[in-house]
């Protein structure tokens, strides 16, 4: 910025912003650098002397520099200005100020959808009241051609760019592996894989035209380890093959969309007060064993998933892709936890 000596030298110098001469005070009108003042002491003066020495003026001036040199836009902590797409935004971890309402909170302009109309309108009225830019379409996902007409509404709505897809939606049956039929094998897998992959297919060039992409996968930690949700929905939210769908999804692109500035992510949960879980946490007794089980000893609300997503999308994680990031409360990370005193 200036070609200014250590500031524990006393040193004219002519700053090429301001075009005026500073002094750098020192403890001695030396230059020689054999005898330093103690830097804390320049410091101390720096911060103390509130007045219109012009050197405090300039330093005062300079931005704090990142790591390309630039000066961190106070925008690297919102979404201002940003557009994205969230599916199954009106249920699961999209409800109740959660994944859209985290996303336009933060200020993007959200569209989302759902299959239940009359429940899409309701949240479309609930969001505008708050000040929400939102806006809603019918789509079921598990429809290749519903999706395709999704994608292109939001290209027609956010003129040809996206910068945000939040694939969110996921549905799940219970069962033992032997016992699933091909029917309910098809449906799991094409709606918890097979729309999010295509739905990343589809939105490519929208997130390229945008310049800056971030698509963020919500899978489950049912993905990383065993958890008795069931064969499929392991298979389908996280693994395909021997070597990982969502999961590995989440890397492949990361490494493939990296060159047209796209970050992909993941963010697995744990048990978290949904929906889609919210007739098992009914039980008490299976309740109390998610509780033991978890070290923050509770199960995770929808805004603590949310926050995560709403992270990954900022300018503030441009250095964050192709991370599976669980959101448990510990439990993943937990190994043998005696409930008794070993002493």
């Amino acid at each position: 910025m200036c070609n200014a000596r250590p500031l524990y030298l006393h040193k004219k110098v002519t700053c090429p912003i301001h075009a005026s001469i500073l002094y750098i005070p020192s403890s001695s009108s030396s230059t020689s650098t054999s005898t330093k003042p103690n830097p804390l002491s320049t410091l101390k003066f720096l911060s103390s002397n509130r007045t219109t020495d012009p050197i405090l003026s300039f330093f005062r001036k300079i931005p704090m520099a990142t790591a390309n040199g630039h000066s961190p836009p106070a925008s690297r902590w919102s979404l201002h200005g940003m557009t994205a797409l969230v599916t199954g935004g009106t249920r699961g971890i999209g409800l109740r100020s959660a994944t859209v309402e985290e996303l336009a909170g933060l200020g993007a302009k959200v569209h989302t959808c759902s299959r239940n109309e009359p429940e899409l309108n309701e949240c479309l009225q609930q969001w505008k009241a708050k000040g929400f830019s939102v806006s809603g379409s019918v789509c079921d996902v598990s429809s290749a051609s519903e999706r395709e007409k999704l994608v292109h509404e939001v290209a027609s709505l956010y003129n040809g760019a996206l910068n945000i897809l939040v694939n969110n939606v996921g549905t799940n049956v219970r069962k033992p592996t032997t016992e699933y039929s091909t029917e309910e094998y098809l449906r799991l897998m094409s709606v918890n894989l097979e729309s999010s992959y295509h739905l990343c297919q589809l939105a490519h060039p929208l997130l390229k035209q945008s310049g800056a992409g971030s698509v963020v996968f919500v899978s489950s930690v049912g993905g990383v380890l065993h958890i008795g949700s069931g064969s499929i929905y392991g298979l389908s939210k996280e693994f395909l093959s021997a070597s990982g769908a969502i999961n590995q999804l989440t890397k492949n692109l990361a490494c493939e969309w990296a060159k047209d500035n796209i970050r992909t992510n993941c963010v697995a949960p744990w048990y978290t007060r949904t929906s889609l879980v919210e007739h098992l946490l009914e039980k008490k007794d299976f309740l109390q064993q998610i509780v033991a089980r978890t070290p923050l000893q509770r199960i995770g609300e929808p805004n603590e998933v949310s926050s995560l997503v709403g992270f990954l999308c900022m300018p503030a994680a441009s250095y964050i892709t192709g991370q599976v990031i669980s959101v448990d409360g510990g439990m993943t990370v937990n190994g043998f936890n005696p409930p008794i005193n070993l002493d």
